[in-house]
């Protein structure tokens, strides 16, 4: 007697639905996350000898670029919460690189300027970020900074682009 013995169908589990090639761009979201973590990286390392994190350091530059800003205007554009800012910001005044001053109309408004020691660790900082920038800008082109600015600001929140454009067309 023979006994025949025969191979059992396998289903295959269903095929997730195909989605066209460029629908999740996961190569320029890696790069995104990988270019981040280098432009970041050259300041980090020396935001870290004040004890310093890249929150001190966002503060640091948007008031050195903003004199007079304001907290709320502060809250606004960093989009934290006070308690967030109110932490690194007592650092950064108790250390010397930021100033709170009453504002000149309104009393109950704190207005923020960078002193000269930091003026000058944010501009050391943005110099790092720069070189970076423009060694990157250099190997696609002179015409890549304005591909490269539409770019970027593509990625913001389309609600918030106005706002960021005039925060762009520099201080007050």
């Amino acid at each position: 007697m023979s006994v025949t013995v025969s191979t059992p169908v396998l289903h295959p589990a269903p095929a997730a639905p195909e989605e066209p090639r460029d629908a999740v761009p996961y190569e320029l979201i890696e790069l995104f996350f990988f270019a981040y973590r280098d432009f970041v990286g050259d300041p980090d390392r020396i935001l870290a000898d004040y004890g310093f994190g890249r929150a001190h350091h966002r503060v640091l530059h948007f008031v050195q670029r903003q004199p007079g800003l304001t907290i709320a205007e502060l809250l606004d554009i960093l989009q934290i919460t006070k308690q967030s800012l109110n932490r690194v910001l007592k650092e950064l005044v108790e250390t010397g690189f930021v100033e709170s001053r009453t504002g000149t109309q309104d009393k109950r408004q704190r207005n923020l300027y960078a002193t000269t020691a930091g003026r000058e660790l944010a501009v050391r900082l943005a110099q790092l970020q720069a070189r970076r920038i423009n060694g990157a800008l250099a190997q696609v082109g002179p015409e890549a900074s304005d591909i490269v600015a539409r770019y970027l600001a593509g990625l913001i929140d389309p609600s918030e682009r106005k706002k960021v454009q005039d925060l762009l067309a520099g201080p007050r």
